[in-house]
């Protein structure tokens, strides 16, 4: 079984064959949303089909948009074990809603820790170093999505704790495959980010982890099996601790 720790089921033009395709394929899905109202949605979408794992989220490049939808955030936060896509965008276009995206991420990791914690996947594109500082002391299990930091801001985050979530878009670069092999075997997971993603101009679906899986195998020099068993036992491991009673405080 293969593992897509980020996507976006709701976003695809043809969301209901993907889950069917999702479905034959026996994999594993976490279903990141962007606003609060989008997490009641996607979840109907894919109803009570236990390899697709629905995340609470509100995406930062929409914090100044939906800033009102915090309340349905905090009130369908003790229900779910996931929480994402959540973060920070230090980008040009968004620059100038900096303070109230930090307002918002504070806001949420707030809640999370005071639920006792919560897998997060994390966007941290031009943010990454503001992002670990406000996650330390922070219970909860991070994982930062597509990480493109510099590799002192990696450092940082691997000693905060965090995990990471890579995929084919990310790793055809130099620079996320230098990422990739710093990040620590034990820490890492797979995703696709679809239909955002795309490799050599295609547009990425779930099952196209196994993309990933082959350019990490190849950096690892490991064979593609013993990969894929790596992977998941990782994702074992995630969910051993997330379902554990109260996780681990980070930092």
């Amino acid at each position: 079984m293969n593992l897509d720790m980020h996507c976006h089921i709701d976003l695809y033009k043809n969301h209901y064959g993907v889950i069917e395709q999702i479905k034959k394929k026996g994999l594993y899905v976490l279903s990141v949303t962007t606003t609060p109202k989008a997490y009641l949605g996607t979840k109907k979408l894919v109803g009570d089909y236990n390899k697709i794992k629905t995340a609470l989220g509100f995406h930062p490049e929409l914090a100044h948009l939906r800033y009102d939808e915090v309340d349905i955030f905090d009130l369908l936060l003790p229900q779910v074990k996931y929480v994402g896509e959540i973060g920070l965008d230090g980008s040009a276009a968004y620059k100038q809603y900096a303070n109230v995206q930090l307002d918002l991420f504070k806001h949420i990791i707030r809640k999370v820790h005071s639920h006792g914690g919560r897998v997060m996947s994390i966007h941290s594109r031009l943010s990454a170093q503001y992002v670990i500082n406000e996650l330390r002391n922070i219970d909860g299990l991070p994982v930062f999505h597509w990480f493109t930091g510099t590799k002192d801001e990696l450092r940082d985050a691997i000693n905060l704790g965090a995990w990471f979530s890579v995929g084919p878009a990310m790793l055809k670069s130099r620079s996320g495959r230098e990422i990739l092999a710093l990040i620590p075997k034990d820490r890492l997971l797979t995703e696709t980010d679809g239909p955002f993603g795309k490799f050599n101009g295609e547009i990425l679906f779930p099952w196209d982890v196994d993309k990933a899986i082959e350019l990490i195998a190849n950096c690892w020099e490991w064979e593609i099996k013993d990969t894929k068993l790596k992977i998941m036992d990782n994702f074992k491991e995630l969910v051993r601790l997330n379902n554990s009673s109260g996780n681990q405080m980070i930092g």
